[in-house]
């Protein structure tokens, strides 16, 4: 995937592209700006762009970004599902800086890397967010994603984490 927009030319989205070695500086302020924008801790860019390339090198890592320069990116973990031999991607992280949002960009985005992850071979991505996060649940469930155990007829599907360190 390189510089991609969606195929309406009278689109304004911004280009979406698959990050290589020269954009990972940027991807990483990006992610440490989504960080510190939700008082997170984050590490320093320079460490963080080199740990992005080392999973990219992976082969089981993704980085995209949208806008020249890049204005938002998002990271997609890919495995194999445990049931069948099929492709799964864990969107892992997703951002558009703040002074965009609500203009399309975010949602235009997501189109674009779920048609990444297709290409890559998933067949199914899923994703976590706050409960406090209107504004990505709204982008999410408009494209189809649903909080609930069997797609919107089961119970209420809970995220838990536990750090083992």
């Amino acid at each position: 995937m390189n510089a991609t927009r969606a195929t309406d030319p009278s689109d304004t989205t911004p280009p979406v592209k698959l990050a290589e070695a020269g954009d990972l500086v940027a991807a990483a302020q990006l992610l440490v700006d989504f960080n510190r924008e939700y008082d997170d801790p984050a590490p320093e860019p320079t460490w963080l762009a080199g740990h992005l390339s080392a999973l990219i090198a992976g082969g089981d890592t993704s980085v995209l970004l949208v806008g020249e320069p890049a204005v938002g990116v998002a990271v997609l973990r890919f495995r194999t599902s445990t049931w069948s031999t099929a492709a799964e991607a864990y969107l892992a992280e997703f951002y558009v800086v703040p002074q965009l949002r609500g203009r399309g960009i975010g949602s235009a985005f997501l189109s674009m890397i779920l048609d990444h992850a297709r290409q890559r071979g998933a067949t199914y991505i899923d994703l976590t967010t706050t409960e406090a996060d209107h504004a990505a649940r709204r982008v999410y469930e408009k494209h189809g994603f649903d909080c609930h155990e069997g797609r919107g007829q089961g119970p209420l599907s809970l995220y838990y984490e536990l750090d083992l360190d």
